[in-house]
């Protein structure tokens, strides 16, 4: 059984020519292109499919950030006999390589020793290019964060235009959308049974091309606004970009979900419906696998890969999220339908990392996109797959929805009882909305929480106090979040224990103007919590937030709705979250003016910054002290596809 290897054995998957000597090798049947540096460890995608493919008896090397400038880099490993595979990366290369201000990101915590440059802008584009131009006739599947949520027209924020589908546009022979293993596993078979590429067009979790119309039963066909209507920069294409976001987000479902197709000049992109999600049996499966769970030697020079010391001794528990945030693309790359691994399997994983030298008795994390969703929220997803019109926790809870912690919980006390582990801590998010739902198990599940799970401090994710901009978000209203903080500070009080929670905020979220940035900037001086660090709205492919920003509509009622486009208010916006350091002073109070807010102007307890320019020295005095502390919570790129976690083809 897949539980029973010794990491400390394993083979890393061959990178080079050499390992295929040693192997006995003279070819592979795929060879998978990644933008990520190869880390063997079940966070990182192409160590998934590549071990996922290996299970099912194929010969797989990797190729790690090749040399794109040089397209022999492509055949270090020879051509494969069925097909290259070609993923951008965890990340989709553009967040990984930009700010949400468009400015160049000088790290990249998936190279070696965090060094940016190692791979190119629009990776998946640059590799396919590169693979094509020397060698012809061998299949080309690309996958992954930046074709899956790229596989139809989308809105590209770095040209600020509609951009035609990935596949389309890298030439591909074919698209892996979401978490690509059922895919790629039935593909490869089909390849290897002799099957041409360009038949295989039926698969779940893919997207394929024509020339000319397909001929499809209409009853199971939706056909989607053309490309050349949506890319038009008037009101007409703004709103059939709304239109075409919300035929997506209908047919997300792998049980209801349709085929969607979409016309483009003369030829036609068809998404066949998704995968249906893995069984508990099929994650147990995967997440044990015999991954080394460590980064490849070739990289101990350079520091190793600083994306590795995060998951390194964590926990994969579920996958899916019903939490439907509108600025997260977890709904369109892993699904809302929500699957968790067993707790044997957890516990033999548990049991496996005591074996690794590194491991000094903590396990980071146990969780996915969130933590505490680890089964199905009601009957209806757990048997026909989740809703299509309306979400399960916002703009209030679903009636049908039942909250239960009381197998996470288990599962935490159990491995906070195997020998070995000194502590298990919860980093992946918590919704503490559907934690205030669980009256049977979510008092006791709060308080080992704060008990046992807390280092000090809890990051949560309220995002906004205005209830309007939290309605836009598809989060719940800020009484919520309200009821949550006296809740953690009374189960610690009770515990004698000194944790802080500690809360992010987004600013230039749709929805945001000054008045609303003013609303939550009052909100931080009340309590005494004001960010080192701000988000700010980044509009990444796939997530209905970016739908809005780019049409100004909310595509969920198509009315208008208010947007920060310019530099210049998502600066004023960000600085009222930070008012209180002096050299942000003139921008808020350029914002307060504007905004014909002069009474938070002065030194009177609830101004935000000094009256007068003799007075700039002082800050306003506090109302109180409180006893949070500043936040380092920091910039999270995560926020756009919560897949850093889990992997994805």
């Amino acid at each position: 059984m897949s539980h029973t290897y010794n990491p400390l054995r394993t083979q890393f998957l061959p990178i080079s020519q050499e390992d295929l000597a040693e192997r006995g090798w003279d070819s592979l049947d795929f060879v998978f292109i990644s933008g990520d540096a190869y880390v063997d460890h079940p966070s990182f995608a192409a160590a998934v499919i590549g071990r996922v493919l290996e299970a099912e008896g194929y010969r797989v090397g990797i190729i790690a950030q090749p040399d794109w400038t040089n397209p022999q880099s492509y055949l270090a490993l020879g051509v494969p006999r069925l097909a290259f595979l070609v993923g951008a990366g965890n990340m989709d290369s553009m967040v990984a390589h930009y700010t949400a201000n468009r400015r160049k990101r000088s790290e990249d915590a998936y190279s070696p020793g965090g060094k940016a440059g190692y791979r190119p802008d629009r990776a998946t584009l640059k590799y396919v290019e590169g693979i094509r131009s020397v060698c012809k006739g061998v299949p080309v599947i690309i996958g992954g964060i930046e074709a899956s949520l790229r596989r139809l027209v989308h809105y590209d924020y770095w040209t600020d235009k509609v951009r035609r589908s990935i596949l389309l546009d890298s030439k591909a022979d074919l698209l892996v959308y979401g978490m690509g293993e059922k895919p790629i596993t039935e593909i490869a078979r089909r390849l290897a049974a002799g099957e041409p590429i360009h038949t295989i067009t039926d698969v779940r979790g893919t997207c394929v091309f024509n020339y000319g119309e397909p001929l499809l039963d209409p009853h199971c066909t939706v056909r989607l606004p053309d490309f050349e209507t949506v890319a038009r920069p008037d009101e007409t294409g703004k709103r059939a970009y709304a239109w075409h976001f919300m035929l997506q987000k209908e047919h997300a479902d792998p049980i209801s979900g349709k085929i969607l197709i979409e016309k483009t000049d003369t030829r036609w992109v068809i998404q066949n419906p998704p995968p249906l999600p893995p069984t508990t049996e099929e994650l147990d499966h995967i997440y044990e696998l015999p991954y080394t769970r460590q980064s490849h030697p070739v990289y101990q020079q350079a520091g190793g890969i600083p994306a590795l010391t995060e998951v390194a001794f964590s926990l994969v528990s579920s996958r899916g999220c019903y939490g439907s945030c509108s600025f997260c693309a977890i709904t369109f790359h892993q699904g809302r339908v929500v699957r968790g691994r067993s707790q044997k399997s957890l516990l033999r994983e548990a049991a496996l990392l005591r074996e690794l030298p590194e491991f000094k008795g903590y396990i980071h994390d146990v969780g996915g996109p969130t933590a505490n969703f680890f089964r199905p929220p009601c009957p209806k997803q757990a048997k026909g797959g989740a809703c299509t019109t309306k979400e399960c926790l916002s703009p209030e809870a679903c009636s049908t929805l039942r909250a239960d912690h009381r197998e996470y919980l288990e599962v935490l006390r159990k491995l906070r009882a195997l020998p070995g582990i000194k502590k298990v801590f919860i980093r992946s998010g918590i919704r503490f909305d559907y934690l205030l739902l669980d009256h049977n198990f979510g008092e006791a599940f709060l308080e080992e929480l704060c008990a046992y799970h807390v280092s000090g401090q809890l990051k949560v994710a309220p995002e906004h106090v205005s209830d309007t901009v939290l309605n836009i978000m598809g989060k719940s209203g800020n009484r919520v979040y309200e009821q949550f903080r006296k809740k953690f500070e009374a189960i610690n009080r009770k515990l004698g224990l000194k944790q802080y929670l500690i809360p992010y905020f987004i600013a230039s979220h749709p929805g945001s103007g000054l008045n609303e940035a003013i609303e939550l900037a009052e909100y931080l001086k009340k309590t005494g919590f004001i960010p080192d660090q701000v988000q700010d709205f980044y509009p990444t492919p796939g997530t209905l937030s970016t739908a809005m920003y780019y049409t100004g509509l909310d595509p969920r009622t198509m009315g208008p709705i208010t947007v920060s486009r310019g530099e210049r208010e998502r600066k004023l916006q960000r600085a009222l979250l930070q008012f209180d350091k002096p050299e942000n002073w003139p921008l808020v109070r350029e914002a307060l003016i504007q905004a014909g807010r002069e009474d938070l102007i002065g030194n009177r307890p609830n101004c935000l910054i000094p009256g007068t320019a003799s007075s700039a020295h002082q800050k306003p005095e506090a109302p109180h002290k409180k006893s949070e502390p500043r936040s380092g919570g920091g910039n999270r790129p995560e926020l756009k596809h919560k897949s850093r976690r889990t992997p994805s083809s």
